[in-house]
């Protein structure tokens, strides 16, 4: 095939739509590959995106430009193998991310470093696999923000806020797995596949609160809302390893004051929020990074974190995808951009 075909968007807000547009296929620089995509997973951060979240900070990393095409994750076949690239063939099924760009995953063909890519195992499928890499990546990132490991929260407590979402239930399987009683807070809907991810305690937001809660936990894990930051903080024990969180204000803080006066903002409300952790406690504000040993790692349990429903769309549809996440409907939406 020698023509791709892109999702993409020309401006940011409702009054863009999503369009289909063709172009030449791209050719693999030194130590990338070119993947035909199966599937490329549609997250809340691409929903943002598109409505101009995060774009001032973006624009410096030439990542907000028109024609722009969002998405980060994708499984598919690799179909061009470039210069000094090595363990990887055209032929190859393959899964992995690419950091924010204008060139995303929302394609039928993406350029991507092979650093970033790994062999798909072959007891998932390609819709489900292509769900994982950007919120596992964002959640072992939060375990090392927050001091998280075995011999940091084996045999004790550690709360996960938000989660029933993406990020969340990966962290309650992951924490279940390191030894670590957890206690899920979300919303009801989701609480069943915390319990079944390995939860020991549930807590539907919507009818506890945070303040009821013992101060006892080794870790806290903020993937909801940032205005709960202050009382998660609150919760640490003494000797607790630290709290991370992935909704912090730092694009919002640029987004709302520019770039001198955002920068100053962050810095003021990371500081007054890491001085509430108990001493030798970590605190770290989490953003998403491609890392190479992480994607591998994935690759050897990624069928144990497969989510519990999908929702797929054919290309055509990737409208309707989008608007799947941004109200938030039951199962992870996924773009099969070979259905055009």
């Amino acid at each position: 095939m020698n023509t791709a075909c892109l999702a993409t968007i020309n401006g940011f807000g409702d009054a863009f739509a999503l369009a289909l547009r063709s172009t030449p296929c791209p050719e693999p620089g030194p130590r990338e590959i070119v993947v035909q995509v199966e599937a490329a997973a549609v997250n809340p951060i691409d929903v943002r995106r598109r409505d101009g979240y995060g774009r001032r900070l973006f624009s410096l990393m030439g990542a907000a430009r028109m024609p722009l095409v969002l998405g980060n994750d994708f499984a598919g076949t690799v179909c061009a193998v470039g210069r000094g690239v090595t363990g990887l063939r055209e032929g190859d099924a393959v899964f992995g991310v690419k950091p924010p760009s204008n060139a995303g995953t929302h394609a039928t063909h993406v350029t991507v470093r092979a650093e970033h890519v790994c062999l798909s195992p072959p007891s998932i499928s390609a819709e489900a696999l292509s769900t994982l890499p950007y919120n596992f990546l964002t959640v072992t990132r939060a375990f090392t923000d927050a001091g998280i490991s075995r011999e940091t929260v084996k045999g004790r407590h550690v709360l996960v806020h938000g989660a029933t979402g993406g990020l969340g239930q990966i962290a309650v399987r992951l924490l279940h797995g390191l030894g670590a009683t957890v206690t899920a807070v979300g919303g009801s809907d989701g609480l069943d596949a915390c319990r079944a991810g390995g939860a020991d305690e549930l807590m539907d937001r919507h009818r506890q609160s945070l303040a009821a809660l013992p101060r006892h936990f080794a870790a806290t894990l903020n993937f909801a809302s940032w205005e709960d930051e202050t009382e998660l903080l609150r919760l640490l024990a003494p000797d607790a390893a630290g709290h991370a969180t992935t909704v912090h204000p730092l694009l919002g803080n640029f987004d709302r004051l520019g770039l001198l006066a955002g920068g100053v903002a962050t810095l003021i409300d990371k500081r007054d929020r890491r001085r509430m952790t108990p001493k030798n406690s970590r605190y770290g504000w989490t953003i998403f990074r491609p890392n190479s040993s992480a994607l591998l790692a994935l690759s050897h349990c990624a069928a144990a974190l497969a989510p519990p429903s999908l929702k797929t769309f054919a290309f055509t549809q990737a409208e309707q995808a989008y608007l799947h996440v941004k109200q938030r409907r039951p199962g992870r939406a996924v773009l099969l951009p070979g259905q055009i």
